[in-house]
């Protein structure tokens, strides 16, 4: 009689826990490339030695041998050229066991299975086996050493992400939830989107870029559509995400674009994709991030006589801070030396290779100033080390002029540029020393030489949108610019003398200090506004002038107070979270020396209490209490809270209606684990006047 199969065990629980996919929630088989995994036949009667039989993966629309896209695996033949490879383990009775292992550089995605004996051909249910990259295997380009470190870069499934600006960093709680339920589903849905050629779909330098291009919406109806313009009526405000499983989750059922993104967001769903698919990935945030859009290593900023920044003149910015992800892979593609991690960022800023995408970019390559290596390297260089030229833009018998302020080297990519979540501890950690050398040091200045090298220096000449032509300030060369040291040792320094609490006045001070022998004339202005993290200006608050008379070594406070009239309407009838940015110009009058200095601060907001058990058992439900009290001096209408614990319960949204000053609100929700280990609970508040207070806190679930 002919050999028929009755039945396939794909031994899930055994096979998971060993290609560490026991977390993803699917009823299919996941495992890890380059791994083995075992399959267990059952047959119509014992399997002979002159039976023909065959396990088929095939993956993509018409899967063949000959395109290599149909590996069809026989125990008793030699191993298939693809680089799979198959055996009997054991073979007993109407049972057969079988273990399989798919190569190391085999493409990632899904797999259908089906077992050919003689002319039968077996189809089982739930028969797609998904195919992921593998940190674990040394084979695998995407290897990564450290269990530690897989253990945060690739399982863990919350983290944190740093916003804020240079001055006040803080974290924003954000759930990556890349086990959930139809995540993995979208992420094969986005590599089938991708259109990669089969061949890229093993590669993990062409899938993160190409997943680098299709978490923003721009020109492929990717997963978010990204909007800085303040008005959200018709998705969700940037501010108001709390993880990527709903963005994820909503994009799966909808195949359509989800309403908004901003770039932690964009990052957020990024790392979400990237460790959902195998590749070792973490968010990382850069303060003072420049964007330069002509790629001349420089950002000019203009201000005005009031210290005011001038938006509209200036066609680079600079944000308050930038998000985007390093994967972890090594780069076959390139010379040796540039292995290891690779930024990439899905924020839609400039097309690369006419899609908005960009990297993988080697961090050694914009250590080195190797700014000409593939992917979009000298994007990536300006990013955390373009010069920033400052502009005074004075009016001269009616026509614009422009006198150079001074150039900041040290102002992007400042020391405290480059964070990401350190490994297996919720605490910040400081990498810019993966990115830049030292700033000021000799190799610093040596890469940045050699990037200008194959980057277009430009002269001192302001590069605004109507300022190419008319008369000029003093000039220099191109070249490599170097800060402006005054001859006074003039100094500013911007501080606040109480803690910035919205509905209080803003006390600030500027500190002049000059250092060396002499009578010094200082004209100083100073100007507050209130601005996106983009860099945009959202409202003037006023500012200061004063000429001030300083001896030698000395040095003077002017205070700067803002009462809450002048900006609560502004705080209210944003939907962004806004920061208080402070710029100040000193001008010596016997040197004619000038000076700038710019400082961005947040506010600050009373804090949300989590009430729970330190531990809890599986399925056995506990109480989750949610506690916030209003110590601010004005009421907070419209509040909502939203609170997500992935493992212990599904996403709830409570609405808090108005609170008063003093007043308390209390929520609940019953949690029920389902997977053990440790969890998070996070928590996120927004009302009108405040855009997002957030807290999260941990269980430990056995």
């Amino acid at each position: 009689t002919d050999l028929q199969v009755t039945g396939i065990d794909f031994l899930k629980s055994q096979n998971c826990p060993q290609h560490h996919t026991d977390a993803y929630n699917i009823k299919n088989l996941v495992v890890r490339r380059g791994q083995p995994f075992n399959v267990q036949l059952s047959f119509s009667r014992e399997l002979k030695a002159s039976d023909k039989l065959a396990l088929r993966f095939g993956i993509g629309e018409k899967p063949m041998k000959t395109r290599g896209t149909l590996m069809s695996l026989n125990p008793r033949q030699d191993p298939d050229i693809s680089g799979w490879k198959i055996s009997i383990v054991k073979n007993s009775g109407k049972e057969c066991l079988l273990s399989v292992t798919s190569s190391p550089s085999a493409p990632v995605g899904r797999y259908t299975l089906n077992v050919k004996t003689g002319s039968n051909i077996y189809k089982p249910e739930n028969s797609d086996v998904y195919l992921l990259f593998n940190p674990w295997c040394e084979g695998d380009i995407v290897f990564l050493a450290n269990d530690e470190q897989r253990k945060e870069y690739v399982l863990n499934d919350t983290g944190c992400i740093y916003v804020g600006s240079a001055y006040s960093i803080y974290s924003r709680p954000w759930n990556f939830g890349q086990f959930e339920e139809f995540v993995l589903d979208a992420c094969m849905y986005l590599m089938d989107k991708s259109q990669l050629k089969l061949g890229h779909k093993r590669d993990p330098v062409a899938v993160s870029r190409a997943m680098s291009a299709l978490v923003n919406a721009n020109d492929d109806s990717g997963v978010l559509l990204g909007n800085w313009s303040g008005n959200y009526s018709n998705g969700t405000s940037p501010m108001d995400w709390i993880g990527s499983v709903s963005i994820m989750q909503q994009y799966y059922k909808t195949k359509r674009p989800v309403c908004y993104g901003q770039c932690w967001v964009f990052a957020g769903v990024l790392t979400t994709v990237m460790r959902c698919l195998g590749i070792p990935s973490r968010c990382v945030s850069t303060f003072n991030s420049a964007h330069d859009t002509d790629e001349n290593l420089r950002v000019d900023v203009y201000l005005n006589e009031e210290g005011r920044k001038l938006d509209s003149m200036s066609f680079d910015s600079v944000w308050n801070f930038h998000v985007w992800n390093d994967v972890w892979m090594k780069r076959q593609d390139l010379p040796p030396g540039f292995d290891g991690w690779q930024a990439i960022d899905a924020t839609p800023q400039e097309q690369s290779q006419g899609a908005f995408q960009c990297g993988p970019c080697p961090l050694k390559a914009v250590r080195e100033g190797d700014v000409y290596l593939p992917f979009d390297s000298k994007f990536v260089y300006a990013e955390v080390n373009a010069d920033q030229v400052y502009w005074l833009v004075k009016k001269v018998n009616g026509k614009e002029k422009f006198f150079r302020l001074s150039t900041e080297t040290r102002g992007i990519g400042m020391n405290i540029n480059l964070s990401t979540k350190a490994v297996g501890q919720d605490r910040r950690e400081d990498i810019t020393l993966e990115y830049k050398y030292p700033e000021g040091s000799e190799q610093e200045r040596r890469a940045m030489q050699r990037a200008s090298t194959f980057i277009r220096p430009v002269g001192l000449i302001p590069r605004t949108h109507y300022a190419s032509v008319g008369p000029m300030g003093p000039q220099s060369k191109p070249g490599v610019l170097h800060e402006t040291v005054s001859k006074t040792g003039l100094q500013i320094e911007i501080t606040n003398k109480e803690v910035l609490y919205p509905g209080n006045p803003l006390e600030l001070a500027i500190t002049v200090k000059t250092s060396t022998p002499g009578s010094w004339t200082i004209n100083l202005v100073g100007s507050c506004q209130l601005q996106s993290y983009t860099g945009k200006a959202e409202a003037d608050l006023g500012g200061v002038k004063e000429t001030i008379k300083l001896e030698g070594k000395s040095e003077k406070q002017i205070p700067l107070k803002i009462m809450p009239d002048t900006y609560m309407k502004t705080l209210s009838s944003v939907e962004d979270e806004v920061l208080i940015h402070v710029t100040t110009i000193a001008e010596v009058q016997e040197t004619n020396d000038k000076l700038t200095k710019e400082v961005t601060k947040r506010f600050e907001y009373p804090p949300i209490n989590i009430q729970m058990p330190e531990t809890a058992r599986l399925n056995q439900q506990f109480t989750c209490a949610f506690i916030f009290k209003n110590r601010l001096n004005i009421p907070l209408d419209n509040c909502k809270l939203l609170v997500e614990g992935l493992g212990l319960f599904k996403m709830a949204a409570f609405d808090q209606g108005d609170l008063l000053p003093g007043k308390i609100m209390k929520s609940e929700v019953i949690c029920t684990p389902t997977r053990v280990g440790e969890k998070k609970i996070i928590a996120k508040l927004t009302a009108t006047q405040i855009k997002g207070i957030s807290a999260e806190k941990g269980i430990t679930v056995s």
